[in-house]
């Protein structure tokens, strides 16, 4: 048995995450059980710690989704209680500011990393940096099934702007309005599409910004919405951007690569690692609007190059296909041992 500790908050409307969208895939090959669904974050906790005592003897490997934020403390109790009943377990790094906590919480991060039997790190990123911290890491990328992703070639590029992700200070979505303010000086037919959960109460103050700045009419606001919805949206729209200030490798960015959605994003975190600046993605600093604006006017300006750079943003991603993905975890995993 493998134990997949992580946030299984889907049907309480957040984005599913690892926990749910890989660990369905490794059980293809492996007997899986993973928790927890629990909304209330104690009873999430107890029902983690409780799965390792209860499968102990079951359990070949425990793996633990391991985030940077509040998150960090169930890797750390859970890799505590796996060590206590003698579990190896996995931290596959999750977390695009982990390098804070290694930094300002060395012991907390000992206690986790140097005592599991190896980290996964899904970007180069996260793999450099605990590799320059000491510790012992395996990189294995996020993957995605490419042959769900039909690729659209797009030959106009407009001032249609998508962006998705959930709705969180950390995922900077205030700055979207700011770069479409820029763009309706010179496109009047600019427009957004924002897809995702409010976090925290961030899509109100986003939705109130939108007003203020009188771009109500210009945004769309849909929510949460499946991978199959915002696939099928993502046909009306040219240019994914991503405003992020801290991330590591995500996956909605390599979802629209496979599409065909030319990307523009900040050049924070793994994104540099995922994706060459001209070559697969326009990239810009961190908060840098105007910048940003200026990428997409360029793209607009010169289609043929946003045409150039969708493709080679295909067959960048093509790399992180389920196929080749998945052959990494089985070995890592000893498929021999389900």
């Amino acid at each position: 048995m493998i134990l997949y500790i992580g946030n299984k908050l889907s049907r309480h409307g957040n984005t599913p995450t690892s926990v749910e969208t890989l660990g369905e895939l490794l059980s293809e090959d492996f007997h899986i059980k993973s928790v927890s669904h629990k909304k209330n974050k104690i009873l999430r906790l107890l029902e983690m710690l409780w799965s390792i005592v209860k499968h102990r003897h079951k359990i070949h490997f425990i793996l633990i989704d391991t985030y940077s934020t509040s998150n960090f403390y169930y890797a750390l109790l859970c890799a505590g209680m796996a060590r206590y009943v003698g579990v190896p377990y996995i931290p596959i790094l999750r977390g695009g500011n982990l390098e804070n906590r290694l930094r300002f919480n060395a012991k907390m991060s000992d206690f986790i990393f140097k005592h599991a039997y190896t980290n996964v790190a899904p970007s180069g990123y996260l793999f450099k940096i605990f590799q320059k911290y000491g510790y012992n890491v395996d990189y294995i990328p996020n993957n995605i099934e490419i042959g769900n992703y039909p690729f659209t070639k797009r030959n106009n590029i407009r001032p249609k702007l998508l962006y998705v992700r959930a709705f969180s200070p950390v995922y900077n979505p205030q700055m979207a309005l700011d770069v479409l303010a820029l763009l309706l000086q010179k496109y009047n037919n600019a427009s957004l599409c924002m897809v995702g959960p409010d976090r925290d109460g961030t899509l109100k103050e986003v939705q109130q910004k939108a007003s203020e700045m009188s771009l109500s009419d210009k945004v769309i606001f849909t929510g949460k919405l499946s991978k199959e919805e915002w696939w099928k949206m993502s046909e009306s729209y040219d240019i994914f951007i991503n405003t992020t200030n801290i991330d590591n490798t995500p996956v909605s960015v390599m979802e629209a690569m496979a599409l065909g959605l030319p990307v523009v994003s900040t050049n924070v975190g793994g994104i540099p690692y995922l994706v060459q600046d001209g070559k697969e993605a326009m990239l810009v600093d961190p908060n840098d609007a105007n910048a940003m604006a200026q990428k997409i006017s360029l793209l607009i300006e010169h289609p043929s190059s946003a045409v150039v750079l969708a493709e080679n943003a295909r067959k960048k991603v093509e790399s992180f296909d389920w196929k080749n993905v998945k052959t990494r975890w089985i070995e890592l995993l000893h498929g021999d041992n389900n």
